[in-house]
């Protein structure tokens, strides 16, 4: 009996193990996932959470109603990863697990104590607040519920993250959020960015920043931050500016899982060398990568796992056969972007490509239009998370296409 190892049961893992399980024989293969937690985040969802859009329950499901039937389940932490005798060494009761072929979509999380003063130096989770996690999510609904207003800094310590965008959406969002209850006259919004402007591609940069300019959110560019300082409320760059904050919005540096660097496998954030295209490991020929745990340069973002997914099963199964990887992963990636008051606008661009205006995703009809604020895209982001639980998270077919298409854009 043959062994396929998927380490992590989030989107990528669960995706991967409900279409594995339909692809290899159940008599010579056996399928196991390795988590170490039980809850299951639909991740989008914590954006919508600290202005009570969304209830804590919305965005939270048990992992095991997704695993497939015959894939064991296995909750643990993982101790190490050992490639090079294809084996998987786990803290519960120290069982060691040898496969044949290893997937790993360990994603990857906030790592706060990484900056100076930003978890340690007492502001943490009293004015100081991340929302890319369940709980700092759900902290930071409470202290709004309440805030009087002031100055808030959103701050983005370093790329790349997970979602891009959603630093963005946090502060459109804020910006409404503080309209409706009447005092968003006594709150100054900042945005301080390592970045050179709103996002990184020209277009939607422009178009970003216009957004940002017309809400009467301040942008701070290029600020690459050195530290924080909790006893006077502000935060410090490397070339010396400062900015005073009375709540502090932290996206702090993101990493790959802890096991992915203690075991020698991952670069300094601890994410593991990919091939951009095929997915494979780059140093092992067995290993495959999905997700937020890989160092190519796509968006970490649950759509993007979506359109790997088919990449990922071609290349196993190919490699499994001794033929060539012919399928290749273009880098596609759908990213709605909530603006605010019931609009949002989409983008959707690949490797080569940056974001364009046009219609998706039948030419000339959409309904989603590109580039462009709509209401239409508003309810296409909220249903997302329907299609997620539903279909995404159960192995069926979603309404969109994987690979990334010109037709339908303004070059």
């Amino acid at each position: 009996m043959k062994t396929l190892l998927i380490l992590g049961a989030g989107t990528a893992g669960t995706m991967i193990a409900k279409k594995m399980s339909q692809k290899l024989d159940s008599q010579q293969w056996r399928i196991i996932v390795v988590d170490r937690n039980e809850q299951h985040y639909y991740q989008p969802g914590f954006l919508f959470l600290p202005f009570g859009s969304y209830k804590p329950q919305d965005v939270v499901q048990p992992k095991r109603r997704y695993i497939p039937n015959r894939v064991e389940f296995i909750l643990s932490d993982i101790e190490r990863i050992e490639p090079e005798a294809n084996r998987v060494l786990l803290t519960e009761n120290k069982r060691a697990i040898s496969y044949d072929y290893l997937v790993i979509a360990t994603g990857c999380d906030i790592r706060p104590e990484e900056t100076e003063g930003l978890l340690d130096g007492g502001g943490w989770r009293n004015n100081i607040f991340d929302f890319y996690t369940y709980e700092g999510a759900v902290a930071l609904s409470h202290f709004l519920e309440k805030w009087p207003g002031g100055r808030l800094v959103l701050n983005v310590a370093e790329m790349p993250i997970k979602c891009p965008v959603a630093p963005l959406e946090f502060l459109f969002l804020a910006d409404e959020f503080f309209t409706r209850r009447g005092i968003r006259n006594k709150v100054e919004l900042i945005y301080a960015t390592p970045l050179s402007g709103a996002f990184t591609k020209p277009k939607s940069a422009a178009l970003l920043g216009g957004l940002l300019e017309k809400k009467h959110i301040h942008l701070e560019p290029d600020f690459a931050i050195s530290d924080v300082d909790s006893s006077a409320n502000a935060i410090h760059s490397y070339d010396g500016r400062e900015l005073p904050f009375d709540l502090l919005i932290t996206i702090p540096v993101n990493g790959g899982a802890k096991v992915i660097g203690q075991s020698g496998m991952g670069n300094d954030l601890d994410f593991v060398p990919t091939d951009k295209f095929t997915l494979q490991s780059k140093k092992w020929p067995n290993i495959w990568v999905m997700g937020d745990a890989a160092d190519i340069p796509a968006s970490k973002a649950g759509a993007v796992v979506h359109f790997q997914l088919e990449v990922v099963v071609e290349n196993i199964l190919a490699h499994m056969a001794g033929r060539e990887l012919h399928a290749k992963f273009d880098g596609h990636a759908s990213c709605y972007i909530e603006t605010g008051f019931n609009k949002a606008l989409l983008i959707d661009f690949n490797y080569d490509t940056e974001p364009l205006p046009g219609h998706y995703p039948i030419p000339g009809i959409g309904p989603f239009s590109l580039l462009s604020e709509s209401v239409i895209n508003h309810w296409g982001k909220l249903g997302f998370r329907f299609m997620y639980w539903n279909l995404m998270m159960r192995g069926l077919p979603m309404p969109v296409p994987d690979k990334f298409s010109m037709a339908g854009k303004q070059a």
